[in-house]
């Protein structure tokens, strides 16, 4: 028998909390009139509907065996009808799983280039700023942290997305969507975990959010998984300047370490852009943009 290894206990704990999650009647099973004591499919359904022996996929979800073929992998994914983002997550996990050792962990550049930060202050008034892979305000400029007010009321290295939407108040009124922005932040630190999740900063994070958010900790318990979206639209709702919907644009710094550039636009003479322009000329006067954070160790107060 396969000993227990690192990376084995997440990935079995993600396959049960999505076998909890999966009814008999979506895989196309049909339930007996008896009652069931265990929420979603049976380890025993699951195994069947993917061709391995429920003994092997017991191991499996105990971590006790951490080597899952990439056949098996598809077949566990393809039964419990995963999203693509989903399966891709039981790749990864599968894929740490199967090494030996625990990996060591990267520490990641969070230091914003000059040039990076010049091209936040030109780009005003449109809402921009640097992100790390934990969502970490690296760097924005005065229209991203007036945009998302209240904010700056935090020091800089407190400044996290994740941790503005569950422990700042204003987040639940000023995001139209504020639901769906708490499940992507959830989804996207649930990523990282995949591939990262001995990362000291990752772990600091979580637990701060489980401990302060009786929310963020259900939401996490769940083991959703999304994709991130690099373009689209968001609507704010924003204490001074009304409601403002907004085109959005994310995309990955070259040359940095999962650092992401984010921006949001409004079509010049449109109302939301000058809502924009408003939002703008009312930012504090600080320097054009902010330095790097430190590490997301920090405790915001609520």
């Amino acid at each position: 028998m396969a000993s227990q290894q690192p990376g084995g206990s997440e990935l079995g704990r993600f396959l049960r909390a999505r076998r909890e999650q999966t009814t008999p009647e979506g895989v196309g099973l049909t339930v007996g009139s008896g009652s069931r004591r265990t929420p979603g499919l049976r380890r025993a359904e699951l195994a069947t509907l993917s061709g391995v022996s429920i003994d092997y996929y017991t191991r499996l979800e105990r971590g006790k065996e951490a080597r899952p073929s990439p056949e098996v992998v598809d077949a566990l994914a393809r039964a419990l009808k995963l999203t693509a983002d989903e399966h891709q997550h039981l790749r990864s996990l599968a894929a740490r799983a199967a090494r030996f050792g625990p990996a060591t962990p990267v520490t990641p550049d969070r230091t914003v280039q000059p040039q990076t930060r010049l091209l936040l202050e030109i780009l005003r008034p449109h809402p921009a700023y640097v992100i790390s892979r934990t969502l970490d305000l690296l760097a924005a400029n005065p229209s991203t942290l007036a945009l998302c007010a209240g904010i700056s009321d935090w020091p800089a290295e407190q400044r996290n997305i994740a941790r503005y939407l569950f422990l700042h108040p204003a987040s639940r009124e000023i995001f139209d969507d504020w639901d769906n922005q708490a499940i992507s932040g959830v989804a996207r630190l649930r990523a990282v975990t995949a591939t990262e999740p001995d990362a000291p900063d990752v772990t600091a994070l979580v637990d701060e959010l489980k401990a302060k958010s009786p929310h963020f900790a259900e939401l996490w318990e769940r083991y959703e998984v999304k994709g991130r979206r690099r373009d689209g639209q968001k609507t704010f709702h924003h204490p001074q300047v009304g409601t403002i919907t907004l085109s959005y644009q994310s995309m990955e710094i070259e040359g940095s370490t999962g650092q992401r550039l984010g921006i949001f636009t409004a079509e010049a003479g449109t109302p939301d852009h000058a809502a924009l322009a408003r939002l703008d000329d009312t930012a504090d006067q600080r320097p054009a943009v902010d330095e790097a954070c430190a590490p997301s160790t920090a405790t915001a107060t609520r």
